[in-house]
């Protein structure tokens, strides 16, 4: 009786075929900041794949991608911001995300990363009053549920929303870009940051150290959602220059009174500096109003037009894409900032 034998292949022969050989990076962008995502699929010489994107009459979102995926890690840039240029409003964003995820997964790619520079709903991180929802951990579900196998942001309203994920989260951060832009301005020595709630005090410490800058504190409290009272500033501002620096400027009523507050206090010059530039409601008056020279914001959300004179945006699109080349290659991500995820 004969038998056969199969021959298994030598351990050279195995270990000289190339892993992941047809890998790819794919770039897409929703409608979201196509500025951002086409600055960054420039600095990465890829450029944007071709998607069709468009909202029926009846308000509802379609995805579809002209061009093969299968087998790519496929990074989708979407923040869950309005874009009056192109008609989206923030929920919208945020379906539109979910359904190029979910688009995305049963073209077979290999890997889907969601990269979301604004995280929608992060300010609803928590309860607050009774038979409220968090709405945060709902994104982070919804993501998950669609298909996301990695989410790439940038400063987080609070640093725990990464605990509602059951996926990776990078967290970048813009403060070290924002503190160097203050550094590059060579404002005199006498600066003083000033954090507008005792909630960003670590933060603004931090950003303090690194301009060699003095630490004031805003007394601030929430009588209702999206309104502010300051009360006083704890630290001495008198004379100085002072930056109030925050994660969002929304509607900007609270910033102004900061503002105000700091220049009754007697600061000689005052800037404000924030990763996400909001700006909704009557955002613009009150920044034209204000006593700010500079109000520095990114670009993780788009301007809508007549901004004010004083309002300098400065691109993150090279930390992102700093941070997305590392994922792809599978390297560390947090080395972006000398080993630390968030340094703030």
């Amino acid at each position: 009786m004969n038998m056969m034998t199969a021959t298994l292949p030598s351990a050279d022969a195995a270990t000289s075929l190339p892993l992941d050989r047809d890998k790819r990076l794919m770039l897409f962008s929703g409608r979201a900041n196509p500025e951002l995502a086409e600055a960054i699929g420039r600095l990465l010489g890829v450029g944007l794949g071709s998607i069709t994107l468009k909202t029926f009459s009846n308000g509802e979102v379609y995805c579809r991608f002209d061009e093969s995926i299968r087998g790519a890690d496929v990074f989708l840039v979407q923040p869950m911001c309005a874009n009056p240029a192109t008609g989206l409003t923030a929920n919208d964003a945020l379906v539109e995300l979910l359904v190029m995820i979910d688009a995305a997964v049963g073209a077979s790619a290999r890997r889907v990363i969601a990269v979301t520079p604004w995280y929608g709903y992060s300010r609803q991180d928590k309860k607050s009053a009774p038979r409220e929802p968090i709405s945060a951990r709902l994104v982070a579900r919804m993501l998950e549920s669609a298909g996301a196998d990695r989410v790439l942001t940038m400063d987080l309203h609070a640093g725990q929303i990464q605990g509602m994920f059951q996926i990776p989260v990078d967290h970048m951060t813009a403060m070290v870009m924002l503190a160097q832009y203050f550094i590059d301005l060579e404002l005199d020595d006498r600066l003083v940051v000033v954090a507008p709630d005792a909630g960003r005090v670590k933060l603004n410490k931090k950003f303090a150290d690194r301009l060699g800058a003095d630490l004031a504190i805003l007394d601030k409290e929430r009588p209702r959602q999206q309104v502010a009272e300051i009360g006083h500033v704890i630290g001495d501002v008198e004379g100085k220059t002072a930056i109030i620096v925050d994660d969002i400027i929304d509607t900007a009523g609270t910033l102004r009174a900061a503002g105000e507050t700091v220049r009754r206090a007697g600061a000689k010059r005052i800037y404000a500096a924030a990763t996400h530039a909001v700006f909704s409601g009557q955002a613009y008056e009150n920044l034209a109003a204000a006593p700010f020279e500079q109000i520095v914001v990114t670009d993780t959300i788009p301007l809508r037009p007549g901004a004010p004179a004083n309002v300098h945006v400065v691109s993150c699109a090279s930390l992102l894409t700093d941070s997305i080349r590392r994922i792809f290659t599978c390297d560390s991500v947090s080395e972006v900032f000398g080993g630390q995820n968030q340094v703030f």
